[in-house]
């Protein structure tokens, strides 16, 4: 009979495994849009930036659920509907970020987890690895980086991350198609459009400096 041992060096990896996906989940929130129900979204800077999926902002009314329970009405700072990506605020401060990768040396085949609420399920965590690093067209004719995934998703899920092994974001998961593969918008994609309709702290700091002198 075969019996598998659980060694110091497995429950190691476990552990580390857990709080990887700790750390995910903290930075993730529950968008809810009285129009079309709710998705997730990702804490992409302490000073309230959230990250979601365009679909799952649309025209409604915004509001956002943190971990810990406590509700943000949200507003709409931005949105490209061709990348499906849209960037919200909330009237908080020192939030816990999530940890973003950069996604210019993936590999197909490298382990994932997406997080999110599938089926109103909050904060459940499903794996897989990356099944093709490709590319889509977008309604104005740009040719767009995806990442596709074999890891579970469901309605929930859109607006969530994909999270490499070490917890570090890599993409907002926005789709499924073929009824089994999930599609990614890449984070470097999405924080492109972030840079671009906002200025970084850097720049803050900066402009706020001179406005001082």
């Amino acid at each position: 009979m075969n019996t598998f041992v659980l060694t110091n060096n497995s429950t190691g990896l476990a552990e580390s495994m857990a709080n990887v996906i700790n750390r995910v989940q903290r930075s993730l929130v529950l968008v809810r849009n009285g129009q079309m129900g709710a998705g997730a979204g990702i804490i992409w800077r302490h000073e309230g930036i959230i990250l979601t999926n365009n679909h799952v902002a649309g025209n409604g009314r915004l509001v956002v659920y943190l971990k810990d329970g406590s509700e943000y009405p949200a507003r709409l700072l931005g949105h490209d509907p061709n990348i499906d990506v849209a960037v919200l605020q909330i009237d908080a401060r020192n939030l816990p970020t999530a940890l973003i990768s950069d996604t210019r040396d993936l590999k197909i085949g490298q382990f994932v987890f997406a997080v999110g609420h599938p089926w109103g399920q909050i904060g459940y965590v499903t794996m897989g690895i990356i099944s093709a690093l490709t590319s889509a067209t977008a309604r104005d004719r740009r040719e767009i980086p995806i990442i596709r995934t074999d890891a579970a998703l469901a309605p929930g899920n859109s607006g969530g991350p994909l999270v490499n092994a070490v917890g570090g974001v890599i993409g907002i998961n926005t789709m499924i198609i073929g009824g089994d593969q999930g599609v990614a918008i890449p984070s470097q994609v999405a924080n492109s459009f972030l840079e671009q309709l906002l200025p970084s702290r850097v720049e803050q700091e900066a402009v706020g400096a001179m406005q001082a002198n």
